[in-house]
């Protein structure tokens, strides 16, 4: 029954247009452990097990991330083995506050993501990303800092502004 009920509040959240609207709709009906302020989810697809996901404040993920809380092997060896004593494995997805994740990313359970760090599109986190990093790749490696990458951002617009003025 409990499937039903987890199925019945995503489509229901599909109503929700927009990434601010589905997060605060999701986080009203419980869907997750738990998820902070100002959250912005744009995914439809949050596994099977959705309560084994925390978010933080002010996390930000991109249409097509897909969260895996398990994995299915254990049911192939079950069946090889004839042996129903063997059991899926599941684990936590732990996502800190100021995160984003980018598009086409698959984050896979028992990893945890610090506060304030940019997972790049289309990458494959399969183990612990540290706080205040830049991570992207196949698997996920840190290749940057976030604070410098935050600078960059945040210079780059200003110049722009900048430059939009003086016209």
């Amino acid at each position: 029954m409990w499937i039903i009920k987890r199925y019945w509040q995503l489509l229901c959240s599909f109503a929700h247009r927009g990434g601010y609207n589905r997060a605060e709709y999701l986080k009203k009906k419980g869907y997750f452990k738990s998820i902070g302020e100002h959250c912005f989810l744009q995914p439809w697809n949050f596994g099977t097990e959705p309560y084994l996901i925390s978010f933080g404040n002010n996390d930000h993920i991109a249409s097509g991330v897909t969260f895996v809380n398990h994995d299915v092997t254990a049911l192939m060896f079950r069946y090889m083995e004839k042996d129903s004593s063997i059991q899926e494995r599941k684990g936590e997805i732990l996502i800190g506050d100021n995160v984003f994740i980018g598009s086409n990313s698959t984050i896979l359970y028992d990893v945890a993501i610090g506060d304030n760090v940019i997972i790049g599109a289309g990458s494959l986190v399969n183990k612990d990303i540290p706080a205040g990093t830049v991570a992207a790749g196949v698997p996920c490696k840190v290749i940057g800092r976030f604070d410098d990458y935050k600078d960059k951002i945040i210079r780059r617009i200003y110049i722009k502004q900048t430059n939009t003025l003086k016209r």
